[in-house]
């Protein structure tokens, strides 16, 4: 059974994992780097990430997600965000992991909650990020782009 839990220090080799498996992709496309470069590289994008996190997000709930007692995931909520939203400020699985319906039963969830707050739920994307698709699926729209990088989706409770 998926369970969510809170993040403790000693779990930043894992959640270091977890970061690194989404930016595979990524660092496939820069193959002159060498290995202990990517690493480095990832490795600093991960501190920074967790740092601004844990400054700029004050008072959001940052959670593994286990399975059978293995932290299979990530899912980082600010459930406080805003007086009428609820930010999704990350969710991320192990490759093993994905397209088995962890992934939107856990924004279902967050969904389920916002609504039950009677606030919206946003969350940012990457627009090559293939899980676009997914959040389309679970009734998101995109309301605004950044730097053509990313896009903001808002999911809004029926009335």
């Amino acid at each position: 059974m998926v369970s969510l839990r809170a993040i403790y220090e000693e779990d930043l080799p894992r959640l270091f994992e977890i970061y690194a498996s989404t930016r595979a992709e990524e660092l496939a496309l820069v193959p002159d780097w060498p290995e202990e470069q990517k690493m480095a590289f990832l490795s600093q994008q991960f501190l920074a990430q967790h740092q601004y996190y844990q400054e700029f997000y004050k008072g959001a709930e940052l959670q593994l997600i286990v399975l059978d007692e293995e932290a299979i995931g990530r899912l980082y909520v600010h459930w406080l965000y805003s007086p009428q939203e609820v930010r999704i400020m990350d969710v991320a699985l192990l490759p093993a992991y994905r397209g088995r319906g962890i992934g939107s039963a856990l924004i279902k969830a967050v969904q389920q909650k916002g609504a039950e707050m009677g606030k919206t739920v946003t969350i940012h994307v990457e627009y090559n990020n293939p899980a676009l698709q997914l959040y389309e699926r679970l009734g998101f729209q995109k309301i605004g782009e950044f730097n053509s990088v990313y896009y903001l989706l808002e999911w809004k409770p029926t009335a």
